[in-house]
């Protein structure tokens, strides 16, 4: 193999490739491009050094260079806190930042993200072409942030350009020396408005900054705070212009994606993580070694700089199976795109709303939108920035808007809902009818939909609606008990009984169900709870349609009775130890209507037949599927009928709170530290790992090693819990 350069033309070309190769021969090694420095490719060793903020430092002093520390080569720059700092110097930035970006204070900004899309689009919709960089991706995340931080709109432009040219431009370049004196521009700038804001403050972010105090009671230094805005304008613009704009060429060069986020915009969010997993806009960062070490079995010399590349720890199979599939369904919240541990980005949830909010637009206002080709130009070198610098487009013209931009769905808030009825149907399947706690309708949705449970424990799990949209007073799920599964489905069987109330999300839909003349269902097991709403709806409707519906034995087939009432003669039973494994190609062959809608849910098996039938027969465009999508792999297995009640005392708060059995931890700590960092919420990104003081923490997440979770320094309250009666946290 050659030598390992990440800013090669090799690299460039196929980043995901290159590390693969690297991966499978040799994956932790040294090289000698950029002055020398270890490589990584594993997300394994990805994730240990970057949270290792003892052994391996983010800061300038310790790489002896006065350049960008956190990349590899190093070059000129403002030095940007807190990322260039370690803690515990970066934890009072940190503090300064986290709660202007939390999801409520997000929540917060969607209007005027909308707003800014839709102006944008609204500049080009009538023409039919456009420059998706240069028109929408680029100068919407520089107008959010720079409206949000409290820059007048003259300064947008100015701002927004030279950063993007640092980053697309060649070093050296005549382009890369404009963006350099932008830069300077913009240092000044930041000065001048932080003085402005100290004198007469604002409703803005800066105002907020430039009159925080520190943990002494004091003013941020000015230079710390110009480091901190020159970070939130330069990780607010260009990474979300990177990441829409790749995501936009594949949509384009996929268009069975693009018709299924049309169809249904709620799997938006979920399809959000897994394009940041495929398309992180930072590839790479690095890391300083501060003392004698190894790396996967490669020894680290003090001193040494480390690369630790995100788009390999995102495509690692060991984490990501068939990780070169863009899976939009794909539970890909553990992607390091983000980064994890201390420096993990705190505009995260930022980032995701203008994304989500831009490709809302397109997909609403420019459905048929083509990208072209040959206009396509990327960034000269992928190795720690992958973006494009220009996305030609062309799609049919539209008006526009009318004074209302079309606004992206945000993530519903947690509320909670009351199971008033617990009735097993099966052997191992439990129906679980749940009410509004506090009375009134419950949220409307579709047949197709989806509820998320937050379970006491800490878990997440998502389960098809399968009761009657059309009564509001209600919703219905069944649960399928999994011998062999991580715990949560055992949970809602142990714990749901009338009375009992869950924390929930949702509905969300992912599958909804389309106008189509007639319909072929396939259900497979558990897989005909959506399937059951849908037949219910078709049958209001008046529409022909026809079931199949298979299973291990006829009596571990739910709600065979209620959709044998719904369908009649129109239902066809399976039942493997009856009738064998259907012959799906065969089922589909029959189907007297050519045009009928296929809709198929159940075990991955199943609908792999049924797509690889699809294909035979030249019918893939009319197949709906939906995937049992919960990847718990790396979650924590654990009883939650272990659960106990404790104190949690936050130390800097200094508040003590009681943790019940039946809420989980961080629900506490939020109601007394509203600006808490946090975002899975499943135990996977590290957003949450909190210093711990005192007590014996119960770990349950999938980040800290066997040793730290022994150690019991930090944990991750998101899932955690404590097995002493008392908690410290450093909060």
């Amino acid at each position: 193999m050659t030598p390992f350069d990440h800013h090669s033309a090799e690299c460039t070309a196929d980043p995901v490739g290159y590390y693969a190769a690297y991966r499978e021969h040799c994956p932790v090694g040294r090289t000698d491009a950029h002055g020398g420095f270890v490589y990584t490719t594993r997300y394994a060793d990805v994730s240990r050094i970057a949270r290792d903020d003892d052994t391996f430092s983010s800061s300038r002093e310790a790489t002896g260079v006065d350049g960008v520390a956190i990349v590899i080569p190093s070059g000129p720059g403002l030095e940007q806190y807190p990322i260039e700092l370690d803690p515990p110097r970066a934890t009072g930035y940190r503090d300064l930042i986290n709660p202007l970006l939390t999801p409520a204070a997000v929540d917060r900004l969607r209007p005027m993200i909308a707003r800014h899309a839709a102006r944008a689009v609204d500049a080009f919709i009538e023409h039919g072409s456009a420059d998706f960089v240069r028109d929408l991706t680029n100068p919407v995340p520089a107008a959010v942030t720079l409206d949000w931080l409290g820059f007048p709109e003259e300064d947008w432009a100015k701002l927004a350009g030279p950063i993007h040219d640092i980053f697309a431009a060649p070093a050296g370049s005549e382009r890369a020396m404009r963006g350099a004196q932008g830069l300077a521009y913009m240092e000044r700038r930041i000065r001048e408005l932080i003085r402005d804001r100290r004198a007469e403050p604002a409703q803005d972010a800066v105002s907020a900054l430039a009159t925080a105090r520190d943990a002494g009671g004091e003013p941020f230094a000015e230079d710390g705070l110009v480091s901190v805005i020159g970070l939130l304008i330069a990780g607010g613009v260009d990474t979300t212009t990177s990441l829409t704009g790749s995501v936009l060429v594949h949509l384009s060069r996929n268009p069975e994606q693009r018709r299924r986020l049309i169809e249904s915009p709620d799997l938006l969010e979920r399809a959000t993580e897994e394009f940041l997993r495929a398309f992180a806009p930072s590839q790479s960062m690095a890391r300083t070694a501060v003392a004698d070490t190894e790396v996967g079995g490669c020894p680290v010399a003090a001193g040494e700089r480390v690369l630790i590349p995100w788009v390999a720890a995102n495509h690692d199979p060991a984490v990501f199976p068939e990780p070169g599939e863009v899976r939009l369904d794909r539970d890909a919240s553990r992607h390091l795109s983000f980064g994890i541990g201390s420096h993990r980005c705190a505009g995260a949830h930022l980032a995701r709303a203008m994304f989500r909010e831009m490709i809302t637009q397109v997909l609403t206002r420019l459905p048929d939108f083509q990208v072209l080709e040959d206009g396509l130009v990327g960034y000269p070198t992928s190795g720690n920035q992958k973006g494009w610098d220009a996305i030609p487009a062309v799609f049919t013209p539209g008006p526009r808007g009318a004074g209302a931009p079309v606004t992206a769905v945000a993530p519903g808030a947690p509320y909670e809902l009351t199971v008033t009825r617990a009735e097993a149907v099966t052997e191992d399947v439990l129906a679980l009818t749940l009410a509004p706690a506090g009375g009134g309708e419950t949220p409307a949705w579709e047949p197709g939909a989806h509820l998320e449970l937050r379970l006491p424990s800490g878990r997440v799990r998502q389960y098809s609606l399968c009761g009657d949209p059309a009564d509001a007073s209600r919703l219905r799920v069944a649960v399928l008990r999994e011998r062999e599964g991580r715990g949560g489905s055992a949970e809602v069987h142990a714990l749901a009984r009338e009375g009992v109330t869950f924390g929930v999300r949702g509905p969300r839909n992912h599958f909804p169900l389309v106008d189509a003349d007639s319909y072929l269902f396939l259900a497979g097991g558990i897989g005909v709870t959506p399937i059951l709403a849908m037949v219910r709806e078709v049958a209001r409707r008046g529409a022909d349609f026809q079931v199949v519906y298979g299973g291990r034995t006829r009596a571990s087939m739910a709600f065979r009775d209620e959709l044998a009432e719904l369908a009649g003669d129109r239902l066809r039973l399976l039942p493997q130890d009856e009738t064998g494994v259907p012959d799906l190609k065969a089922v589909l062959a029959a189907q007297a209507d050519p045009d009928a809608a296929v809709y198929c849910c159940g075990p991955t098996a199943m609908i792999a037949a049924a797509e690889a039938a699809c294909d035979e027969l030249g019918i893939r465009s009319r197949l709906h599927v939906e995937r049992f999508t919960g990847d718990d792999s790396l979650e924590v297995a654990f009883d939650p009928a272990g659960n106990t009640e404790f104190d949690v005392h936050l130390a800097r708060t200094g508040r003590t709170l009681r943790v019940p059995a039946d809420r989980r931890l961080i629900e506490v700590v939020q109601e007394a530290v509203p600006g808490l960092a946090y975002d899975c919420e499943k135990g996977y990104c590290g957003a949450c790992e909190t210093r711990v003081l005192g007590g014996e923490p119960e770990h349950r997440d999938s980040v800290l090693t066997d040793e730290e979770r022994a150690a019991g320094r930090t944990m991750m309250i998101c899932v955690g819990r404590c097995s002493s009666s008392r908690l410290a946290l450093d909060l």
